[in-house]
């Protein structure tokens, strides 16, 4: 019975193929399939059958193809409900097909289903584990890298460094603002720090504890904290919070706080005249 499912998928593999595309269409996510070109989901479901092919033949490498195929649909962005869906109509096309065809005696039935469940049902959860697992993997390395960009300080000038934040500020990546602060302060030598909030859309008390922890470190190694691209309406925010910021020297631009951390390191900026 195996024998008979080894030889009947792989020549139906065509009529198999167009009918799942045709239900996946039907059924299936549109705003996935939608952004996908024609050719791009051809060549993919036609990957997903040789994968459960693969499955059948033990001679073929079927933890590899696995594998690669989980990469490749993970950065194609297929949605672990479309891979579910997709195995169970894969399934389903397949059964159906088998129980109707003439090549099959009736009284093989009920051992075909036998064979068929013990085949299928270990392939659907090695796909959904192998999927799950790469995602995981490519979440987590995208964690790795955003962090690694979310909080740098960048050196503008001689002694004065400026660390923009984009985004929401949680515990974890406070933790990764004051180690990057600390560290950016001892290595350029820095004797002001310029906190930049202007992309942080929303400062409550727990952000605004965060950022005075952090210039409060800085004052500890010996250098000035500045908070600039202060908003109006975060500014609103700070006050009725009753936010104490005395510490920190705040101005509602960058730009202004380049000006006064110039003035403090003892410079200016001066505009030249240009002579004919």
């Amino acid at each position: 019975m195996y024998n008979f499912l080894l030889e009947y998928i792989p020549n139906h593999k065509d009529e198999i193929l167009t009918e799942w595309m045709e239900r996946m269409k039907q059924n299936g996510d549109e705003r996935f399939i939608n952004v996908v070109s024609d050719q791009v989901y051809v060549n993919t479901s036609s990957e997903f059958v040789d994968v459960i092919l693969s499955r059948l033949d033990t001679s073929e490498n079927y933890s590899e193809k696995l594998s690669e195929f989980a990469e490749k649909i993970v950065r194609l962005g297929w949605p672990l409900t479309f891979v579910t869906s997709g195995l169970s109509t894969m399934g389903k096309i397949i059964f159906d097909k088998i129980n109707e065809s003439t090549d099959l005696p009736k009284e093989k039935h009920s051992e075909y289903f036998l064979v068929y469940d013990k085949w299928m049902t270990p392939m659907y959860n090695e796909i959904i584990s192998a999927y799950t697992a790469t995602w995981e993997r490519t979440v987590s390395l995208q964690k790795i890298a955003l962090q690694e960009l979310s909080a740098p300080l960048i050196p503008v000038f001689e002694k004065i460094s400026v660390m923009p934040l984009v985004g929401t500020i949680d515990t974890e990546r406070a933790k990764l603002i004051m180690e990057n602060l600390l560290n950016g302060v001892v290595k350029h030598r820095a004797e002001v720090v310029l906190i930049d909030i202007t992309g942080v859309p929303v400062v409550d008390t727990m952000v605004a504890h965060h950022i005075i922890q952090a210039a409060d470190a800085v004052r500890l190694v010996g250098a000035k904290c500045m908070l600039v691209g202060i908003r109006p309406e975060i500014a609103q925010t700070i006050v009725n919070l009753g936010i104490n910021l005395n510490q920190v020297i705040t101005t509602s631009t960058l730009r202004k706080g380049i000006e006064q951390a110039l003035e403090i390191t003892n410079r200016k900026i001066v505009k030249l005249e240009g002579s004919l």
